[in-house]
């Protein structure tokens, strides 16, 4: 319990430095740290994450930040297929489900390891001109402008988040992140928030299916589960501490070195 407490708290911490990183950390440490098998591991990881994404989206509420409409509907659409998703993970060998996470951790090393140019401004309006993103936010209101373009955009990112989740275990927040970025014109602090209000949703959301299912958890479980909640705070309150590129780099070769032993051990 000491282990899955320890791991918990690494993994919480992560998430909140990152603000979408650290879920990705979940499953890789109750099945590389406990011994779990990925099925066993997913709920708990899901419940983890959630919880822990709960605790910084409430503080992206209290200061504005959170697009809860564009939040509320990619959730929506990750609660449909977040089942399918847990359905074809309790049908897929342990040895093929380990080889996906393996790959898509390395995909989000990639990602974390590219530079990417800083956004001036104290607030999370964007700068792009109209129509160059498919989600644009009215200059007036500041508010997201809900055409049909960006409605079926955002249901997308909802379903393939929602699919993804229920498969292997994670938030999403990895998805979420960089098609907020490349798809509207929202800044970095306001995707961030966002972002944790749809992982902790969809994660939630997760869990509940996979009780439907008849998966349980038990006090190890629950002690990974309320160390993650720890290790959020803890990061939210260093996350302006700590160098943002030191934190990628850091991330991004954990996420290697990780799969690289996932697909050994595949």
């Amino acid at each position: 319990m000491l282990l899955a407490s320890f791991l918990g708290v690494v993994m919480g911490l992560v998430l909140g430095l990152t603000g979408a990183g650290g879920g990705i950390l979940a499953v890789p440490a109750l099945v590389l740290g406990l011994g779990w098998t990925m099925t066993q591991a997913a709920p708990v990881a899901l419940l983890a994450v959630g919880s822990a994404a709960a605790v910084g989206a409430i503080d992206g509420l209290r200061h504005g930040l959170v697009r809860y409409r564009a939040a509320l509907l990619i959730a929506l659409l990750g609660a449909v297929f977040s089942p399918v998703g847990i359905y074809f993970a309790h049908r897929l060998p342990e040895k093929i489900l380990m080889m996906l996470f393996s790959l898509l951790m390395v995909l989000v090393a990639a990602r974390m390891l590219r530079r990417e140019t800083a956004q001036p401004g104290p607030s999370d309006h964007g700068a792009a001109s109209w129509g160059q993103k498919n989600c644009m936010l009215d200059r007036e209101t500041g508010r997201l402008a809900w055409t049909a373009r960006c409605t079926a955009t955002l249901s997308a990112l909802g379903a393939v988040t929602g699919m993804v989740s229920g498969l292997l275990g994670v938030g999403g927040g990895f998805l979420i992140v960089p098609a907020f970025k490349q798809l509207t014109d929202v800044q970095m602090r306001g995707i961030v928030a966002t972002s944790l209000m749809v992982i902790s949703l969809i994660s939630l959301i997760g869990v509940v299916g996979a009780f439907h299912a008849g998966v349980s958890i038990d006090r190890v479980g629950a002690a990974f589960i309320v160390a993650s909640i720890v290790g959020m705070m803890l990061g939210r309150h260093l996350s302006a501490k700590v160098p943002a590129r030191a934190l990628q780099v850091g991330f991004a070769g954990v996420c290697l070195g990780v799969a690289v032993f996932m697909l050994l051990r595949a």
